[in-house]
């Protein structure tokens, strides 16, 4: 069950995106879906939001999303730059004028020094503008973690819009 205020969060975001006539897509790993599910409980978003790829492998983010598996060797897959191109891949292969994404450490397990869980890498391409991205170490158990990504994410699509405004 999501939080009242995620889906208020969600129904907001769709009618600044109608507004606009904006498409969307989502690119997930730590939240497995939730953004997507967010978004699709608001009657209304199937005129806008196109595709949501759950990418939880680092082979799917490279299939599905174009992410260069050396990339991932290099960085890892929870990283900015990996974070980057998996939205900027969901745009592309979507056709999507908005696309936001998620990579992280919901844990329990999982977590090291440089990775804590609770890290999570988010980012956000708004079609003919610098792709936006953030990173956050959000306290909690796994279903805080994803909860404050959901909201975080939607945080992040909303400054992307302001700053085409």
């Amino acid at each position: 069950m999501l939080p009242a205020t995620t889906l208020e969060d969600a129904q907001r975001l769709l009618v600044r995106l109608k507004e606009r006539e904006l498409t969307l897509a989502t690119a997930e790993s730590c939240t497995g879906g939730l953004i997507a599910a967010a978004l699709t409980a608001i009657p209304g978003y199937s005129t806008i939001m196109l595709a949501g790829y759950v990418t939880y492998s680092n082979e799917a983010k490279t299939r599905m999303l174009g992410v260069p598996a050396p990339l991932i060797e290099a960085v890892g897959a929870v990283s900015e730059p990996v974070a980057r191109q998996m939205a900027e891949g969901a745009a592309r292969d979507s056709g999507a004028a908005v696309a936001v994404s998620c990579t992280g450490i919901a844990g329990p397990t999982g977590g090291s020094p440089e990775k804590p869980v609770g890290l999570v890498h988010l980012a956000c391409v708004l079609r003919g503008r610098p792709t936006l991205a953030e990173h956050h170490i959000f306290p909690g158990d796994r279903t805080a973690i994803r909860a404050a990504t959901v909201a975080a994410a939607f945080a992040l699509i909303r400054r992307a819009l302001e700053s085409n405004a």
